[in-house]
């Protein structure tokens, strides 16, 4: 264990070495590192070595008796990251406008810094905001778009973002050209010629998912963005579950403009967000809410939001440590791992079906599964019910399941659980379907 606690330590340092945001990191993560060869191994080593991740549980301080595995909605925070949220909430309430205004807010340029250089961007295409959401439709409403405009996207994309281009169509009389994926798909190409047989002359915007939530599909976004470039189409690329969890930079997806929520894989407080835009782009979008200059170059018109969580913003630093200190291809590994191991066990079960690659290029963490003759809220509700597993039902366009999220806190022993419980109702349905037979 000594040594796993060394390679944090170290990694932690590294991670906040030239950065003026306070570090909330505990000694035990700050140290520097006793041993040279903890960072030795490769990514698909650690994620079944058990010693080190019991220790990144041991930082959780999630339930012991709910086994929470939809963390695709939202992720826990590590005790550090609630530490300092807490520490500067108490530090803003001793004198709220100065501590806020002129204390905290000048955080905002190191934590941009920091988030920039997870991302593999410039820190001036990052804005700092709330959730992808916001992200998401601060350039789907700011976008300058005429009647008759086509934008493609699909019908399985995130259902805030969906009726956002709605509202735009209704509003400005665009045209939303619906794709329909058949999903799950270990064909990229296939994937993206669908994208790109939908665009036309009067294409200029395709709206791509990362990884669509609901089945945990991960799309070439690349591909389509390449393709889309060649014809003068902007790229959205919606990066709500894959930003510090994927082991990627923002640019190698090749879109314009990508958001993401921080609460997520990055486990920041809830309520955290990011808006990457390209450079060249941010004259392109109006700000979403008022400024003095919303149609100016300047990343930072993006974050009039007038009194928000400085306390949340803030410790989003320290969520960027503990991430940099398990490291983003070791985390992904893990999440992989684990997700894998609970689908290879359960399934050749009877009646039940895996919705979800088991390859780490077509999936991450998000898996769906049924069970023949159940609806999703039926599989779910005897999960939570009879054995205090929390996932969540999935009935959206065509597909239809029940998602299950681990996350790097979670240990094959917490999945042999769920295994044991789909294998008990799966029994169950088998044997209720033989007896209706006969």
């Amino acid at each position: 264990m000594s040594t796993r606690r060394a390679f944090f330590r170290q990694s932690a340092a590294a991670a906040t070495g030239a950065l003026t945001l306070p570090s909330f990191l505990p000694e035990t993560f700050a140290s520097p590192m006793s041993t040279a060869d903890a960072g030795l191994k490769l990514a698909s080593e650690w994620a079944k070595d058990e010693d080190f991740w019991a220790w990144v549980k041991s930082e959780y301080t999630v339930s012991p008796n709910l086994l929470n595995l939809n963390n695709g909605g939202v992720c826990p925070q590590p005790k550090v990251v609630q530490d300092a949220h807490i520490r500067f909430y108490q530090y803003c309430n001793e004198a709220p406008s100065y501590y806020m205004w002129r204390i905290l807010d000048q955080g905002r340029e190191s934590l941009r810094e920091k988030l920039a250089d997870l991302g593999g961007c410039s820190p001036e295409e990052i804005a700092i905001n709330r959730n992808a959401t916001e992200g998401l439709n601060t350039v789907i409403f700011g976008l300058n778009l005429k009647p008759g405009d086509e934008v493609v996207l699909t019908k399985q994309d995130y259902p805030n973002m969906l009726n956002a281009w709605k509202q735009r169509e209704k509003r400005d009389g665009i045209k939303l050209v619906f794709l329909d994926l058949n999903l799950p798909s270990e064909n990229e190409d296939a994937l993206a010629e669908q994208y790109i047989r939908a665009f036309t002359p009067r294409t200029k915007v395709v709206h791509v998912t990362h990884m669509i939530n609901w089945i945990g599909q991960v799309m070439p976004v690349r591909k389509i963005a390449d393709e889309a470039h060649k014809r003068g189409i902007e790229v959205i690329a919606d990066g709500a579950h894959s930003f510090a969890l994927f082991d990627f930079k923002i640019p190698d997806l090749g879109a314009d403009y990508y958001a993401t929520s921080l609460h997520k894989w990055l486990c920041a407080p809830f309520g955290s967000g990011m808006l990457y835009i390209k450079q060249n782009k941010i004259r392109n979008i109006w700000a979403l809410l008022s400024n003095n200059e919303p149609d100016g170059p300047d990343i930072r018109k993006f974050e009039s939001l007038g009194t928000r969580s400085f306390a949340s913003e803030m410790a989003i630093g320290t969520a960027i440590d503990f991430h940099n200190s398990i490291g983003t291809a070791r985390k992904f590994a893990r999440a992989h791992y684990l997700k894998n191991y609970w689908m290879e066990r359960v399934k050749d079960l009877p009646g039940v079906k895996i919705h979800t690659s088991l390859k780490p290029e077509f999936a991450g963490a998000v898996a769906l599964f049924s069970i023949d003759g159940m609806k999703p809220g039926e599989i779910d509700g005897q999960l939570l019910n009879k054995y205090k597993i929390h996932t969540t039902a999935i009935e959206w366009e065509n597909i239809k399941g029940v998602r299950v999220t681990p996350h790097v806190y979670h240990t094959p022993k917490d999945l042999d659980r769920l295994v044991t419980a789909i294998t008990a109702i799966s029994e169950k349905q088998a044997l209720a379907g033989k007896q209706k037979k006969s």
